[in-house]
């Protein structure tokens, strides 16, 4: 399609489009940006069916909502503001109002049922978490984001040696009928406990367990801490039990695991030495475990960490050997393999998965990367709205994009390890309401650019980028997150949006501070049928917005699910509100229900500032939902 319109939006990956005071152009689900102009759109001739009808759809739904007075007089909602003439009232026109519609009769993609995925990081292992992943409650958590791959991977990957030691539980002394006196009897008086189990091997771990459990842990936090500022890493043993413990968990909570191995175990000629992971395979398929791999992570920081750079010529060869060593395995010979894990795309980064994807592309089954937005300096919640910030994670893909295809057109791109900061995160800034903006954006983003599975970093460990706190407890990003999986599909619409405003004032310049993402209703959500759509859009504006359905989307009844901090902390709340309701756990084994509020068909959508909604669109029967 092609028209000579002024310039009103701004496209997925951040170029202008075309378009008119009213009328945008096809949009595929990021921002929205929008300017004004005096001049009248002229469209060329060649015009397809879908934005004609649209187009005539919108003309009659701007034409009505002026001659209606059902909108307020105030200009409560303007984006800009002057002075109120005496006497004089503010017209329709003069206020803001977003036209919203979606392409609904075809997909732009369609993602993994996983796309929404998580990671655990090796350091469980030390600061003894592990030990607790067959809490009832943290289950019960994991669960409820599945479908989902579990990455047990990060830095310390590198560091990770499998010792092929059941270490059989047994009492090491009499010991008390309390947890009070000796914590390691604890542990394995919960082993065997749990030994004793058959399935899904699930415990209820007494409070002063857990008390002590979280006392070592914050003594163990301060030298994991000490360990990445320096970059200096002690060794970690992955034994035989360990390893089953871990399996339990994700097997239990639906989760599909991904063993990340150690790329750092190298020869004297610098080759990978294979002998732990060969031990490791082989117990593993003696246990039928269902397990997908990786070798090693963020290959390009290896200088920095160890003094030891690793080239992509030499990376290649060991991904095609780890390739070669899973196919001699019976029971591994189709499983998955995922890599190269590198960091975020900069200079040598890119350089590194250039030459990755030149000579071992063929042995990986995705392509995975890293991004991790700030790092743990930042202490102002104003630094996760900035929309710069938001808008690196685009750049980035585009730049990954470009390298992958151009070697392996088609080959899936993962975004490997995702998180709001790096070195542990910022405690009350990356743990709180704010840090949802940041991950709700980069799904909205990564969908739309292809991105098929997105691992988000850590569903639960030390630090504050975790979903889940050492308490149990879920975190706003966890119910973001939640509310995602059970409303949220694999296949990706097209985001149709149009601005009606008065010009703004010189010198002020209207932010991309909307967003705006459209998929499929999931359809493992039996309160909807195939069919129904599902918009969400993050309002980052200090003010309400009002969002008018256009088009296919008009006079259809709308389910509302609005996000909102709860409590008297603001964006630094580590709690949150549906619809104005608390969001917390029945029990150990029971979410709380998500009612939805419902908005009569023509209504107006409007958001308040500062937060996330999800709206499901009932009974549109979209083409693109229904195959």
């Amino acid at each position: 399609m092609s028209s000579e319109l002024p310039k009103t939006l701004r496209g997925a990956g951040g170029e202008e489009e075309e378009g008119a005071e009213g009328v945008g152009d096809n949009y595929t689900g990021r921002q929205i940006h929008i300017d004004e102009t005096n001049e009248m759109p002229s469209t060329s001739a060649r015009v397809s069916p879908w934005f004609s009808l649209w187009l005539a759809s919108l003309a009659s739904l701007v034409v009505q909502s002026v001659l209606s007075s059902s909108y307020p007089s105030s200009s409560t909602f303007s984006t800009y503001q002057r002075p109120a003439t005496a006497g004089k009232r503010t017209s329709f026109m003069e206020r803001t109002l977003v036209l919203l519609d979606v392409n609904t009769r075809s997909s732009i993609r369609v993602l993994n049922e996983n796309f929404l995925s998580l990671q655990l990081d090796p350091s469980i292992i030390k600061d003894g978490w592990l030990d607790f992943l067959s809490s009832k409650r943290l289950v019960t958590l994991a669960r409820g984001l599945s479908p989902a791959f579990l990455r047990f991977g990060g830095k310390r990957s590198d560091f990770l040696q499998f010792n092929n030691q059941k270490n059989l539980a047994k009492f090491r002394g009499p010991g008390p009928d309390y947890y009070l006196k000796n914590y390691e009897d604890d542990i394995v008086r919960s082993d065997i406990a749990l030994d004793k189990q058959n399935g899904c091997k699930l415990a209820n771990h007494p409070d002063i367990m857990l008390e002590l459990q979280r006392e070592k842990a914050a003594t163990m936090q301060l030298v994991l801490l000490k360990e990445q500022l320096s970059n200096i890493y002690s060794n970690i043993t992955l034994t035989a039990r360990s390893l089953d413990k871990l399996y339990n968990f994700a097997d239990c909570a639906g989760l599909h695991l991904i063993l990340g191995l150690n790329a750092l175990h190298r020869n004297p000629d610098n080759s990978w030495n294979t002998s732990s992971t060969l031990s490791l395979l082989k117990y593993s398929a003696g246990k039928k475990y269902n397990i997908s791999w990786e070798l090693g992570n963020e290959p390009n920081a290896y200088r920095s960490m160890v003094g030891r750079a690793i080239n992509s010529t030499q990376l290649a060869q060991d991904y095609t050997k780890l390739r070669t060593l899973l196919q001699s395995v019976r029971y591994y010979n189709r499983a998955h393999l995922y890599g190269p894990n590198t960091g975020r795309p900069r200079k040598n980064g890119i350089l590194l998965l250039d030459g990755f994807m030149k000579n071992g592309s063929t042995a990986v089954d995705a392509v995975t990367w890293q991004h991790y937005f700030m790092d743990g300096r930042v202490k102002k919640v104003e630094d996760f709205l900035k929309t710069r910030l938001l808008d690196t994670l685009t750049e980035q893909v585009t730049k990954v994009n470009k390298v992958v295809h151009t070697h392996s057109p088609g080959k899936k791109v993962w975004l490997g390890g995702l998180g709001p900061s790096w070195a542990g995160g910022i405690s009350n800034l990356s743990d709180t309401y704010a840090a949802v903006f940041l991950w709700a954006n980069t799904l909205g983003m990564s969908a739309v650019q292809g991105i098929d599975v997105v691992l988000r970093h850590s569903f639960f460990d030390y630090g504050y980028t975790h979903l889940v706190d050492q308490h149990f407890n879920p975190l706003p990003e966890y119910w973001f997150s939640l509310v995602f999986k059970r409303l949220v599909g694999p296949r990706v619409l097209a985001v149709r949006v149009a601005g009606l405003q008065r010009k703004p004032q010189p010198g002020r310049v209207i932010r991309d501070k909307l967003r705006i993402y459209a998929h499929c209703t999931s359809y493992s959500n039996h309160n909807y049928v195939r069919g129904s759509i599902t918009i969400y859009i993050i309002n980052l504006h200090r003010s309400r917005k009002k969002i008018k359905l256009a088009g296919t989307l008009r006079n259809k009844t709308v389910h509302q699910y609005l996000l909102q901090p709860y409590g008297t902390d603001g964006l630094k709340a580590k709690h949150v509100q549906l619809n104005g309701e608390k969001l917390v756990m029945v029990d150990n084994e029971t979410f709380p229900e998500f009612k939805p509020k419902t908005l009569r068909a023509g209504r107006t959508i409007a958001m308040p500032p500062m937060t996330i909604g999800f709206y499901v669109v009932k009974n549109i029967h979209a083409y693109a939902c229904r195959r």
